[in-house]
């Protein structure tokens, strides 16, 4: 019986000290809260600028009077993303580039960093998405999904760490999902796709610790589903479906004060830890 009995006081051990962490944790940011960093001026890039979140986030940086590069395949929906910001005072270029195709977006990074200059926060929010069952779902869906959920922050990234790592300073925002930590039915590939993306955050940020890099800040963005038009009629067992200003609130939140994981709603922290 005891060696059945060890194994399971070790786990409600890690638990409970987890628990009592993740207490400890929140009371001190209550009490002190975090101080949040000035990004007026910064060169922010932000990919799937062209509706939803991405929007909402450019938005938030023109507000700020951040500089704006704004990355998206829809035409029409990045020039009016692009005038709401201008209307705020921000500086904008745009670019038209299909987050799918490698090519496209190691030409366009080219292009930004001759002509513009060199990015200080980048953004990874372009998402696809196919909610269908596993054996309904296309070969081409599958593969659209990986090569725009996670290769491009990849590649993205491979064209600007490098200039981040010269100066050690900038930030990098992975957009993920809940559906990077949970999981649920009819999104098979969604799923695996932002487990992914979450892996490559926590790779990253772990990575650029060891090298020494400090003063590269990592971000990973993982609400639950938002009500974007992606989905018609959205339904989860994750929780209830949230609205993009909601969001966004967090995200800017945890890029100003350089918080690795945002969790929208902020109780999926605690759901995992129940899960783990």
């Amino acid at each position: 019986a005891s060696f059945f009995l060890r194994p399971f006081l070790q786990g409600l051990a890690l638990f409970l000290g987890t628990l009592l962490y993740a207490y400890a944790e929140a009371a001190v940011r209550l009490l002190l809260p975090a101080r949040r960093k000035a990004v007026g001026g910064e060169l922010v890039l932000l990919t799937g600028a062209g509706r939803g979140l991405g929007r909402a986030t450019a938005l938030e940086f023109a507000r700020r009077q951040s500089r704006l590069v704004l990355w998206d395949v829809d035409t029409h929906g990045l020039r009016e993303t692009a005038a709401e910001c201008e209307r705020l005072g921000a500086t904008v270029h745009t670019f038209v580039v299909d987050c799918s195709k490698r090519e496209e977006i190691y030409g366009a990074a080219e292009k930004v960093k001759k002509d513009i200059g060199d990015v200080s926060i980048l953004v990874n929010n372009a998402g696809v998405i196919t909610a269908a069952d596993l054996l309904s779902t296309q070969d081409h869906q599958i593969e659209k999904m990986f090569e725009v959920n996670i290769l491009a922050h990849i590649w993205t990234t491979r064209a600007f760490l490098p200039t981040m790592m010269d100066n050690n300073r900038g930030h990098i925002v992975t957009v993920a999902s809940a559906a990077g930590h949970f999981v649920t039915s009819f999104m098979v590939a969604y799923c695996s796709s932002k487990f992914a993306a979450v892996g490559f955050h926590k790779a990253l940020t772990e990575e650029l610790s060891t090298l020494g890099k400090d003063g590269i800040k990592t971000t990973c963005l993982c609400p639950v589903f938002i009500n974007t038009g992606f989905v018609k009629n959205p339904s989860t067992r994750l929780g209830r479906i949230l609205e993009v200003d909601e969001v966004v609130k967090e995200l800017m939140e945890g890029i100003l004060t350089n918080k690795k994981m945002v969790f929208v709603p902020s109780n999926q922290r605690f759901a995992l830890l129940l899960e783990r």
